[in-house]
């Protein structure tokens, strides 16, 4: 499971939609021939979408494993060294 906290895990949810938003806009540009501008622009905010979720991800997995009854270990098994290389993926 990604979280328990149900806000948490709806603010995810809510970053990953605009990204599939915003990469539809990148696939309807390049089918429509649109400029090269345009689609890097949406390429950015599709990436940055992206990054925002990410971090959203590990920043909660971080205060679940540290706050939990078994700080050090969260539920998927992550220690906190394995979810500061996950953050750092991203960064």
């Amino acid at each position: 499971m990604l979280t328990t906290d149900s806000d948490a895990q709806r603010r995810i949810l809510n970053r990953l939609r605009r990204a599939r938003g915003q990469l539809n806009a990148v696939i309807d540009a390049v089918e429509d021939g649109r400029s090269c501008r345009d689609v890097v622009t949406q390429l950015s905010a599709v990436s940055a979408a992206l990054d925002r979720a990410g971090f959203a991800v590990i920043s909660t997995a971080m205060k679940e494993c540290l706050a939990g009854p078994d700080a050090g270990s969260g539920e998927d098994g992550l220690t906190t060294e394995e979810l500061e290389k996950l953050f750092l993926t991203l960064a």
